[in-house]
């Protein structure tokens, strides 16, 4: 249910700068999402088509990339990206002290306009 304020949020944010850059209508959005981000794509893109009615960014196709989580061994320094089984252990060194280096991004990345 997260994702109807975090959908919002996009909206009012490519509305905002696709208005200061004198755009009639917003045809694309990139989104960057990470891994370990709790943002499902099927739930923005539901929320999006009810929101974006009636604005500018109506019918604006979102493009959803996902970003892997990548890690570092705080033990043994190696830097690696999380498993599909969510193994926090080190691949090199089998230590559990590990820290989150990326793949907790949410942003948009660009958006595509049409100018009057």
């Amino acid at each position: 249910m997260h994702e109807l304020p975090v959908t919002q949020s996009i909206l009012n944010i490519v509305v905002r700068h696709a208005e200061q850059a004198g755009a009639a209508r917003i045809t694309d959005i990139r989104l960057v999402i990470g891994q370990l981000s709790s943002i499902v794509d099927d739930s923005v893109q539901f929320y999006w088509d009810m929101i974006a009615a009636g604005t500018i960014a109506e019918g604006a196709r979102l493009h959803f990339q996902r970003v892997p989580a990548q890690m570092q061994c705080q033990a043994c320094g190696a830097a690696f990206a999380l498993a599909a089984s969510a193994d926090f252990a080190c691949p090199q060194c089998g230590s559990s002290d590990v820290r989150v280096t990326g793949g907790e991004e949410f942003y948009v990345e660009s958006i595509d306009v049409e100018t009057a």
